[in-house]
C-alpha cells in the first residue's frame, strides 16, 4: 500500500518501507536501473576513453558490471516478493535475462557506432532505455511475481 497521507508518508513508502505494490516497485526498478547505468556508462567511458580498450569489449565489461549492481539492488530494495528460494537459480535467471539484454545492447551499439558512424555513448543511452523495458518485465515476471 502506498501512503499518500502526506509527503514523508510517501517518500517513506517509496525510498524505505518492504513494498510489493507494483507501482513502488516500478519506480525502485527504475532508480536501480539509474544507478547500474551510470556505474555501466561512467565505467564505459574510462575503459574506452581513457584505457583504450575497443568499445564493444568495454562495453561488455561495463554492462556485466552493472548487472551485478542491479541484482544486488534489486533483490535488498526494488522488488518487494521474490518467488525463488533457491539464490543461485534467481541469479542464474536475473544474468540470462541480463545476457539477453546485453546482446540487444551489442546489437544497437554495433548498428550505431559500427554501421552508422555515430558516437558510442548516444548509441549505449538508446540500448538503455530499450534494455530498460526488456528487463522490468522479463525480471518482474520470471523472479519477482
Amino acid at each position: 500500500m502506498i501512503d499518500k497521507a502526506e509527503p514523508a508518508g510517501l517518500l517513506r513508502t517509496l525510498f524505505k518501507s518492504k513494498s510489493s505494490h507494483p507501482l513502488v516497485e516500478f519506480f525502485r526498478y527504475f532508480v536501480v536501473s539509474g544507478a547500474s547505468f551510470v556505474f555501466d556508462f561512467g565505467l564505459l567511458y574510462i575503459l574506452t576513453d581513457k584505457l583504450h580498450i575497443f568499445y564493444l569489449l568495454s562495453a561488455t565489461i561495463s554492462y556485466s558490471m552493472g548487472l551485478i549492481v542491479s541484482y544486488l539492488l534489486s533483490v535488498k530494495w526494488a522488488f518487494g516478493r521474490r518467488s525463488m528460494s533457491n539464490k543461485a537459480a534467481e541469479f542464474g535467471i536475473f544474468v540470462a535475462i541480463g545476457l539477453a539484454g546485453m546482446g540487444i545492447n551489442a546489437l544497437i551499439l554495433w548498428v550505431w557506432t559500427g554501421l552508422l558512424g555515430l558516437h558510442y555513448m548516444l548509441g549505449r543511452a538508446v540500448s538503455a532505455v530499450i534494455g530498460y523495458a526488456w528487463k522490468y518485465v522479463a525480471r518482474k515476471l520470471a523472479l519477482f511475481k
